[in-house]
């Protein structure tokens, strides 16, 4: 870190400066105050200053397409300096400064230095020179993490110090009988769900995605509902054998876990992590993403006191509790201790587990088509769609976001939508609609309609309906490609695309999986048995949905699936499992072999 001293008054880089100088400078720079979460300057902005800061800290990061996908790549304090790589090239800002604090600093603007070129042009080189020796010195201290990371892995104390402590608690709990296993997952699940409602709350209202209600539910599911799933299942030991072929199977904890949190549905996923490692013996590390790191540190100051409560080590359970960088999440990830990284997120994050050289599963992004057959229970699965796209106001990522809906029963199909709380659009607020809530370059779902309620998004284009909304259907039939509806939203919108034959219903779902979400989830609303076997047989998609909504399928309502707050997306999406992850994915299943009597080869 630059820092300045009480002499400089300024960072170190320019305490060439003499007190003249220094005072000349002062009558140049402007002190300007920023509250948290002001922005100082936009990525993509023209570089007219730099800043000196004084006090409290800046965050530094790029925007990013995806919503559960950090961009932070620096934290800055007092003493630093902010900005002037842009100021000294005249080139646009490569990185967003947002006040992570309330900052203290002092602006200094390009025209003070075109002043100074022709007024004293002493001062303005010996400024450009120490603003580029900063600058200079930032690319190297940039160059050497880098090289660590490559070659060396980062070193970071509290990472580190984390990770240490969580090994050290592991090991003690490493050969627990099932039945105290299990009263520890039950004292955490119990701990979440008697405080659903009141973490749902506050998710709402630091994120801004998804409903209390709906929050909720979902708080409960991964709690009380994953717990159930666990209980009395053997993780420790033998696990499995084959007393006719010599086979016995035993389990091994994999060790330290580090899990990924998503913003939009931060308290289920935390607390089904935390069960799934708890329950094969595992400790966790948490990060969660910024936007949710406030009831990120209240959901897991509740899961550490009720492990403390149930008798075991409470550094089963860390987390980041401030704030995390890209850098610092490298380092979590590539630590030669962490035994595995649940990567929930977006693509780049689960790239970056991926890449880490630790084992990890990760997930993909979901595009769930939902084809409606001609023989299908139109009532029904008109309840069942709204009921699971309009969710948490649509951020679970294997909701249906677009329906294939055969033509001889479309105009029935879209009436039974509306009579159970749906929306469906006219071509004209269509229009609006995709014009207010879509980049019109990268066709993605704006950030500020992400988890917003239908009534928030019908208002922004001055559109009502007599009757609550629940769900907004878009009806399309443009080409895939530049169609901002043929891509995931993580909002109460769907899409109704028409076919005249199954044929092309099946061809039109597995399109709409390799254009965005291949590998992730697919649904299917028909009465006959054999076709739902040939549309599965067909869909490049990990899950498929028969008859009821996907939203509550993946949490085993409704259907036979495990509950699971991690989806794996198979090869088809570049990961590494197609299953719905839970605890026997993190355990080394170990293979006994014993001699055989066989005849001599």
């Amino acid at each position: 870190m630059l820092t300045a001293t009480p002499a400089s008054r300024y960072p170190a880089p320019l305490d060439a400066l003499d007190a003249p100088e220094m005072d000349l400078l002062d009558s140049l720079v402007t002190t300007v105050r920023y509250a948290a979460g002001a922005m100082l300057f936009r990525e993509g902005s023209d570089g007219d200053s730099c800043y000196f800061i004084d006090e409290g800290e800046v965050r530094l990061e790029v925007d990013v397409p995806e919503v559960d996908t950090e961009g932070v790549l620096q934290v800055m304090g007092p003493g630093e300096i902010l900005g002037e790589l842009a100021l000294l090239d005249q080139r646009p800002r490569s990185a967003s400064a947002i006040a992570d604090t309330a900052v203290v600093a002092r602006r200094l603007p390009s025209r003070a230095i075109e002043h100074l070129e022709t007024q004293n042009p002493r001062l303005a080189v010996k400024l450009i020179r120490a603003l580029g020796r900063g600058a200079a010195t930032k690319l190297r201290e940039t160059n050497s993490r880098l090289a660590d990371h490559l070659f060396a892995g980062a070193a970071d104390p509290e990472v580190d110090s984390m990770v240490a402590v969580a090994h050290a608690a592991q090991q003690r709990i490493a050969d627990w009988p099932e039945a105290r296993i299990d009263q520890l997952i039950t004292s955490v699940a119990e701990a979440i769900y008697a405080n659903a409602e009141l973490l749902a709350i506050e998710a709402v209202a630091e994120t801004g995605y998804g409903n209390v209600a709906d929050k909720t539910t979902k708080n409960k599911g991964g709690s009380r509902g994953v717990l159930r799933s666990l209980l009395g299942k053997s993780s420790h030991g033998v696990v499995g054998s084959d007393p006719a072929r010599g086979l016995t199977d035993l389990a091994h904890p994999v060790g330290v876990v580090f899990g990924l949190v998503p913003v939009t549905n931060p308290i289920s996923t935390a607390v089904f992590k935390t069960l799934i490692a708890l329950k094969a013996r595992n400790a966790l590390i948490l990060s969660f993403h910024r936007g949710a790191q406030k009831v990120g540190n209240h959901t897991c100051e509740l899961m550490q006191d009720a492990i403390l409560k149930a008798g075991a080590p409470p550094d089963l359970l860390g987390w980041v509790r401030r704030r995390s960088s890209r850098r610092k999440t490298a380092a979590f990830m590539a630590h030669p201790n962490v035994g595995l990284v649940l990567a929930t997120g977006g693509s780049a994050m689960v790239h970056a587990a991926y890449s880490s050289g630790t084992p990890a599963i990760g997930v993909g992004p979901g595009n769930a088509p939902c084809l409606v057959c001609e023989d299908a229970d139109l009532d029904a699965a008109a309840a069942h769609l709204v009921a699971s796209k309009g969710f948490d106001h649509g951020v679970i990522c294997a909701s249906e976001n677009h329906l294939v809906v055969m033509a001889s029963v479309r105009d029935a199909f879209l009436d039974a939508l509306e009579s159970h709380g749906a929306a469906v659009l006219t071509p004209d607020e269509a229009a609006r609609f995709r014009a207010d809530a879509f980049d019109p370059t990268t066709h993605k779902l704006l950030p500020k309609a992400v988890g917003k309620s239908p009534s928030v998004l019908l208002g922004a284009i001055g559109a009502t309906r007599e009757r609550p909304v629940r769900l907004i259907v878009v009806p399309t039939q443009e080409p895939l490609i530049g169609n901002p509806f043929a891509k995931e939203t993580l909002a109460p919108i769907t899409t109704v695309f028409t076919v005249e034959t199954r044929d092309q219903g099946v061809d039109l779902c597995r399109r709409l999986l390799e254009h965005e979400g291949i590998g992730h989830t697919c649904a299917i609303h028909t009465s006959d048995d054999a076709f739902i076997e040939r549309f599965a047989a067909a869909m490049p998609a990990s899950r498929i949905i028969a008859n009821t909504g996907a939203s509550q399928g993946i949490l085993g309502i409704g259907c036979g699936l495990p509950p699971s707050l991690t989806l794996g997306c198979g090869t088809f999406g570049s990961n590494s499992t197609t299953d719905s992850v839970t605890f026997t994915h993190l355990l080394n299943r170990k293979h006994l072999a014993r001699a055989l009597e066989t005849e001599a080869l």
